[in-house]
């Protein structure tokens, strides 16, 4: 960026005009050389630098084109912000999957904050190979830019503990979205939220999006569908030692029926099954979902 040179006010174009010539060569400089302070506020940030607000972090050029196009079913503003997300905070978001979240909070807490990343092993603690693909490629995108995502750290949960990074009451959010199905199918969902609750500091808060089943939901339909009750998933996390802070409806989809033949992976973004209802697969969008706030109690 060009910094323009400020323009002589007429005190200074008096003694740069006659007075010159007696030797005022530090006046006449005044006159063509802008001050180091007007220097240095002019100064542009570089191409590359990282959004610092939430808006410009949703909105940010790292996001793909079909990244974005997720964003009328999942609200990332909304759903941060009834998650009392701030850019200071340090943050563990858990099983990142894609990442479509991390290309979100990964500039947003680039400047001021921390982004913790925890890949879930499973209850075997070997992944699976479409798994290991997909963390292969979460590595490539965080080492492909830099200037983005140099500052995350990426560790693992595995059998309700953590690794690769500080996780004993030192984190201010523990973020999880559409994951908790797999840790009850998984048998891991209790000894997960112990260790939600342990890496959080008093008053840090859980934030939980998940596909929400309709109330007496049996918990194998839930294995089979991927749908999760609210009140199981309350329920477990009180058990946890959690506090029930806030819920939103920013998620929910009315038209979602919950009743298909593959679940919830018959929706939006995953289509499995027959090609011939992804049209109307496509009409219903994405599932329907709670979104919850628990908290860390301060004493």
């Amino acid at each position: 960026m060009t910094v323009m040179n400020p323009q002589p006010n007429s005190l200074t174009r008096l003694l740069c005009g006659p007075l010159a010539a007696f030797g005022l060569a530090l006046l006449l400089a005044a006159c063509t050389s802008p001050s180091a302070s007007n220097a240095s506020t002019a100064t542009a940030m570089p191409a590359s630098a990282p959004p610092t607000s939430l808006d410009a972090a949703v909105s940010n050029p790292q996001r793909s084109a079909e990244a974005r196009a997720r964003d009328i079913y999942r609200h990332p503003k909304d759903t941060l912000q009834f998650f009392e997300l701030a850019p200071s905070q340090s943050v563990l978001e858990i099983a990142p999957g894609g990442g479509w979240y991390t290309d979100i909070l990964a500039p947003y807490l680039h400047d001021h904050g921390k982004l913790y990343e925890a890949q879930y092993d499973g209850p075997q603690g070997s992944p699976s190979a479409q798994a290991q693909a997909a963390r292969a490629a979460f590595a490539r995108k965080l080492v492909a830019a830099p200037a983005v995502y140099g500052n995350v750290v990426v560790g693992t949960l595995h059998a309700g503990q953590f690794s690769g990074f500080p996780a004993d009451a030192s984190v201010d959010r523990v973020l999880t979205f559409r994951n908790i199905h797999n840790w009850i199918k998984d048998g891991e969902i209790d000894a997960n939220l112990r260790a939600f609750y342990a890496a959080l500091k008093p008053g840090g808060i859980l934030g939980v999006e998940e596909h929400r089943a309709a109330p007496g939901t049996s918990l194998q339909q839930t294995i089979d569908s991927g749908y999760v009750t609210e009140d199981y998933v309350i329920a477990h996390a009180r058990a946890a030692g959690f506090e029930l802070a806030g819920r939103s409806e920013v998620n929910s989809n009315p038209r979602d029926t919950k009743n298909y033949p593959h679940g919830v992976w018959s929706l939006p973004p995953s289509y499995e099954g027959d090609d011939a209802d992804r049209a109307r697969y496509l009409a219903i969008g994405e599932s329907d979902r709670m979104t919850l706030r628990f908290v860390k109690p301060l004493h």
